[in-house]
């Protein structure tokens, strides 16, 4: 018997999953990659860490993804943080947890784990091309591919596209498919910026402190508030603290900052009211509240000139508006929103205008904050898609062998 024939394209963990599931069903699986090598997102990605998931109630998980919650509550429940983790291991990784639940590989990095997936999937049969840049379907349906031979057609079974979002193109995701679908009447919602950093054209007061951290603060813009870092960096503000916010920014929300999220603000009050003498109010502040050369810079640029009433400059500490010009254009920013909309796919992922064509990954139309989030639902998502591919050609998928 001829086994079913499965493309996947996109060299990402999506197209790496749905490559695995469709291998395990028995599909003959290629993976095509735009790029000289797969997963480089993912590699840049494990440059700092990589963090894989986020070891927390289902609830809590799936409160993340905002509006996409209830559609990808089934997808994630069939990859959660908990499987994640089993899967990661199955590959040979030892994993931590941190103290936010942020969940680890000891090694710190990504390409460990990278390597053990490319050598499972060579176990398992599935031909890696890459350089071969996707460009459309020919005749018959047939995908069309830029390759260093020329262009070069195949025909499949299913086809699971992983392509990415439209973020960091010099790592494979520039978004072009979005216009190759949409000529095939597949509903993608415009792209926008997720997780990105905060444009703010800083004054010379500013300049001795770039690059450096803002610790001990909350973010506040719209119904978001997140506790965590940011970075003064020469084109604005980065960081954990900034991209949980960014979302909210990018839908008008104005920007605060508190600079005492540990003090309430009658505690702020009170010691504010006590008598500083002949000493500088900047020096008072600085004994009184410990604020470091970072937090105070940030409230002299954003809070001059500081009231002198101590309600007044209780309320400014607490929510010290930052005057900003928006996201950091889309390619810099770690995610993006946008993309095949719910409404173009059935339950299975497969698009509704392209019967045996599934979509995973960053090109569907959901954001999450860092965290693991993204990671996760990427997994979660290649998987589902590999597995309903192999339903679409009639075979059923196999589970992992147990480790020994």
């Amino acid at each position: 018997m001829t086994r079913p024939a499965a493309l996947v394209i996109g060299g990402g963990p999506a197209g790496l999953m749905a490559a695995t599931e469709l291998a395990r069903a028995g599909c003959s699986v290629s993976l095509a990659e735009a790029k000289p090598s797969v997963g480089r997102k993912f590699l840049m990605a494990g440059k700092s860490g990589l963090n894989l998931t986020m070891d927390v109630p289902p609830e809590q998980l799936l409160g993340a993804y905002d509006e996409a919650a209830d559609w990808l509550a089934p997808i994630i429940s069939e990859c959660d943080a908990g499987q994640v983790q089993a899967w990661a291991r199955d590959l040979g990784q030892d994993l931590f947890t941190g103290s936010t639940g942020r969940v680890f590989p000891v090694a710190m990095k990504a390409s460990p784990l990278l390597r053990a997936w490319l050598a499972q999937l060579d176990g398992l049969g599935v031909a890696r091309h890459t350089r071969w840049r996707w460009t459309g379907w020919g005749a018959q349906d047939a995908a069309r591919f830029d390759t260093p031979e020329g262009e070069v057609t195949c025909r499949a079974d299913v086809t699971v596209l992983a392509l990415g979002g439209a973020s960091w193109a010099r790592l494979g995701s520039d978004g072009h498919w979005a216009g190759l679908l949409a000529e095939r009447g597949v509903s993608v919602a415009p792209f926008a910026a997720a997780n990105a950093g905060i444009r703010v054209v800083w004054s010379d007061h500013m300049q001795p402190m770039l690059g450096q951290p803002l610790k001990g603060i909350a973010m506040r813009a719209g119904d978001l508030t997140v506790r965590g870092e940011a970075v003064i960096s020469r084109r604005g503000l980065e960081g954990g603290g900034v991209y949980g916010i960014s979302k909210a920014v990018r839908q008008g929300a104005a920007l605060t900052v508190d600079l005492v999220p540990d003090l309430t603000t009658p505690d702020l009050i009170d010691r504010l009211s006590r008598p500083r003498g002949k000493v500088s109010l900047s020096n008072h502040l600085r004994r009184l509240l410990k604020l470091g050369p970072a937090r105070t810079a940030l409230l002299q640029e954003f809070g001059r000139p500081l009231p002198a009433d101590a309600a007044a400059l209780a309320r400014l500490i607490k929510a010290l508006p930052v005057r900003h010009a928006g996201l950091r254009p889309m390619d810099e920013a770690i995610s993006t929103a946008g993309g095949v909309t719910r409404a173009a796919l059935t339950d299975g992922l497969m698009l509704r205008a392209m019967p045996g064509v599934f979509c995973a990954g960053e090109m569907l139309d959901w954001e999450a904050p860092t965290g693991g989030y993204l990671l996760t639902a990427c997994l979660a998502t290649g998987r589902w898609a590999g597995r309903a591919a192999s339903a679409h050609a009639g075979l059923k998928p196999r589970p992992a062998a147990a480790p020994v």
